[in-house]
């Protein structure tokens, strides 16, 4: 059984969600799968507002914290999580999907690092003429929480109706979203990426030179033992 988290950056059900539900039908035919599933923003419905409790180690006292504990817990318990957003004409996400990671910005190496986050691997989805751009600041991201491996896959897309792409572009899209559910699906644990590790030894450095003693989360680390050894 794999426990797998899908996170919808768009209310719209429209390429994004199309080639999301492509790859999720793919993706179950190789085994069981729960599939939990969290659409922005009807499920985080309000902006993170940088009161930074969640960074001193009161994530609870988040103001938000009746949609934001729902979703962390199902992170947490996630086998594997997937990222589906369209690219938006800021050249990035749209402000939903940046809201998500807002919320949970404290799953940082940096701050409060999660041994169960560790173990995950994720996809990101994306559609939009400018696709890959939008990939790029959520796989860094997920490479930050320590994710271990991130996958992707960016569909460049000129119209806003699936069904508007010629016969040949669909066939295409929907092979390579097959393809990529079941290397997916089937893909192993690996060692860490060079850049999650270097991450975590200027974080180390950080809290020890700047934090220190007595504050969060310098206190986490040493209670987990971050410092002597690396957690992942």
């Amino acid at each position: 059984m794999m426990k797998i988290v899908v996170f919808h950056g768009s209310p719209r059900k429209g390429n994004t969600y199309l080639a999301t539900k492509i790859f999720m039908d793919e993706l179950s035919k190789y085994g069981d799968a729960e599939i939990a599933e969290f659409f922005l923003p009807k499920d985080l419905p309000d902006f993170c507002i940088g009161c930074q409790l969640c960074l001193g180690g009161m994530r609870e006292k988040c103001p938000n914290t009746r949609h934001v504990t729902p979703i962390f817990d199902a992170i947490i318990n996630a086998d594997a999580l997937v990222f589906a957003t369209p690219h938006y004409g800021a050249c990035s996400m749209p402000a939903s999907m940046k809201n998500l990671f807002d919320h949970m910005d404290f799953l940082m190496l940096n701050v409060s690092p999660r041994e169960e986050i560790f173990n995950k691997k994720a996809f990101i989805i994306t559609t939009g003429a400018g696709s890959t751009a939008t990939i790029k600041p959520i796989n860094k991201t997920l490479k930050h929480w320590g994710i271990n491996r991130v996958y992707s896959l960016g569909l460049r897309m000129y119209t806003n109706k699936w069904d508007k792409m010629r016969a040949t572009r669909q066939t295409k899209y929907e092979k390579s979203l097959r393809k990529s559910a079941q290397k997916f699906y089937y893909a192993k644990k690996k060692p860490p990426y060079l850049s999650t590790i270097f991450f975590y030894r200027i974080s180390k450095f950080i809290l020890k030179r700047f934090v220190g003693e007595g504050n969060h989360p310098y206190e986490l680390w040493k209670e987990k033992g971050y410092f002597k050894k690396r957690p992942f």
